[in-house]
């Protein structure tokens, strides 16, 4: 489509899309919601932020040369292991014999702290990254550091134990840290948003993670407030485990490195 195309023409012309991304994903996906002729309503249901206090990680970050890998699951964890970094004036030389590993787009996010990854799975997910480790010879004298979010406000979903425990099976020595923070948003301040879910004038939630998910169920009433909407969710895990907590998933991207994937998705639904 050219970028002067009419907006009716554009498949997501007058959709309603909640986004319920943290807000340093939400603008992303919502600039490829527009780009769709869709119109994002911004809605984080987490938010993710530095710790208050980094004992452990400060540890770990002294110690960086006793580990053979790094495992990043997600872009927060690596800002907030690079910012920490360079508050403790702890150079990334200290990288140099050490292996890291990242997920789709988060590995150009390590190219900006001067970094390279040394692997980039095939299937971006923590489950891609078990799936190719198990490939190395000697896999299983390795030590493994694992920056990993607090979880507040919402039980924790699965996907960063099992990814530690996937570790673990490969006999690796794997030790979590935890890097930032993600906790809920208080559902007051989305008096408006949930009043246009409950009238039936969104068309779509789009979610990115499980966590998103679990921290929506605590903001609604029942299920009546939300059943009529699509439900769009960002690759197979995510949408795995947001049927496992009772929603009907619709829309699964197929490619979900990016989030100009997802948002095809949504439109080749509407398309179609």
């Amino acid at each position: 489509m050219h970028p002067l195309s009419p907006s009716n023409q554009l498949p997501l012309y007058g959709k309603r899309i909640i986004v319920t991304a943290p807000r340093n994903y939400s603008s992303r996906l919502s600039q490829q919601i527009i780009n769709q002729g869709g119109l994002p309503i911004v809605m984080p249901t987490i938010e993710t932020c530095l710790l208050e206090n980094f004992p452990e990680l400060d540890a770990a970050l002294r110690q960086l040369h006793k580990f053979d890998w790094i495992a990043f699951t997600s872009r927060n964890g690596i800002d907030a292991f690079f910012e920490r970094m360079a508050s403790l004036g702890i150079s990334t030389s200290v990288l140099k014999n050490c292996q890291l590993s990242a997920i789709g787009k988060d590995a150009e996010r390590l190219s900006d702290f001067g970094v390279t990854a040394d692997l980039v799975p095939a299937e971006a997910s923590p489950t891609g990254i078990v799936t190719e480790l198990s490939n190395y010879p000697t896999i299983d004298q390795k030590t493994i550091l694992v920056p990993i979010p607090e979880v507040v406000g919402i039980p924790e979903p699965n996907v960063i134990p099992n990814f530690v425990s996937g570790l673990q099976e490969l006999g690796m020595k794997v030790t979590p840290v935890l890097t930032y923070q993600t906790r809920i948003l208080d559902k007051t301040i989305y008096h408006v948003e949930l009043n246009l879910i409950r009238q039936g004038k969104i068309d779509v939630i789009a979610f990115s993670s499980t966590a998103e998910v679990t921290a929506f169920l605590t903001m609604v009433n029942s299920p009546q407030d939300y059943n009529h909407c699509v439900v769009a969710c960002f690759g197979p895990y995510t949408a795995a485990n947001t049927e496992k907590l009772g929603l009907t998933v619709s829309i699964v991207s197929e490619s979900y490195s990016s989030f100009e994937g997802f948002a095809n998705a949504i439109a080749n639904f509407f398309d179609s």
